[in-house]
């Protein structure tokens, strides 16, 4: 059926480094869209071979430690030519509802961006609860670009993490979520976090040691977070909010072991900027 059906005018981004791994399912879920695009930071395996027999089209980036990034590289460099784009991550899998649910949502003529969520895997399973993870990954081509931060060698990340598209026009929300399920492991889960941690860490003593009016451009979940990071409760309290108010605890021994992981995380942000700060 989908097969006949009329391909969806918006481009598939995929910002990807040796993901050989996870890509051929991200990309097999993908043939209702007009264009694929598998975005490059020189891997080393067969990450480029695959995208290229699935029929994507290829790019390499190269960071040279400065503005722009991966993701405003390519729209500001290989603008696609769909009226829409969407970044995907090589492990976040396409479902048929959202699919559906996306093919209405961009036929209205009143929202130039959608919220998205993800329906988190661990450990071979899905958390059905617990906070829910959302990140502004779709928009009309032309109307958005992801946050511009001045970095100072804060990690080695060449695309944009935690910075948020910023979208000229109305945002909405689409409901069905999509499925992440990164299936490289969890040695591989720490390495990626330990260069987050390194990020935020650093994003937060810039806010701090910065004007004022940074603050004035963040989202409220932003600000919220970058001015309690450093506090001793608040990994914690991001422990209760996840696993008791949220019920992670009803996705078992791995809803558990999730919230722990999000304390370790963000009790080693609050380590980074005090060891910094002194």
């Amino acid at each position: 059926m989908h097969a006949m059906a009329q391909k969806l005018p918006v481009t598939i981004a995929i910002p990807v480094k040796n993901e050989e791994i996870n890509l051929p399912g991200c990309l097999e879920r993908l043939g209702r869209f007009e264009q694929v695009v598998v975005i490059d930071s020189n891997s080393t395996d067969k990450t480029r071979a695959i995208a290229e027999e699935a029929g994507a089209a290829y790019l390499n980036f190269q960071w040279d430690g400065h503005y722009p990034k991966k993701r405003n590289w390519f729209l500001l460099n290989h603008a696609p030519t769909t009226p829409w784009v969407l970044f995907l991550d090589a492990d976040e899998f396409l479902t048929d509802d959202f699919i559906a649910e996306l093919e209405t949502a961009i036929a209205a003529d009143d929202i130039d961006g959608y919220w998205l969520g993800y329906t988190n895997f661990f450990q071979h399973r899905p958390l059905l609860h617990g906070v829910a993870q959302r990140k502004l990954a779709l928009f009309r081509v032309g109307k958005a670009l992801y946050e511009r931060i001045e970095e100072a060698d804060w990690s080695t990340l060449d695309m944009e993490i935690h910075e948020h598209a910023i979208v000229a026009g109305p945002v909405g929300k689409i409901g069905a979520r999509i499925d992440h399920h990164d299936d490289r492991g969890v040695i591989k889960l720490i390495d990626r976090h330990r260069n987050y941690a390194l990020w935020e860490a650093s994003r937060v003593i810039a806010l701090t040691e910065g004007p004022a009016e940074n603050w004035d451009k963040l989202t409220d979940r932003q600000r919220t977070k970058y001015r309690n990071l450093h506090k001793w409760w608040y990994a914690w309290a991001y422990f209760i909010w996840d696993y008791v108010v949220q019920r992670g605890f009803l996705d078992g021994h791995q809803g558990f072991s999730y919230a722990f992981y999000k304390v370790w995380y963000f009790k080693t942000i609050r380590l980074l900027i005090r060891e910094r700060l002194g």
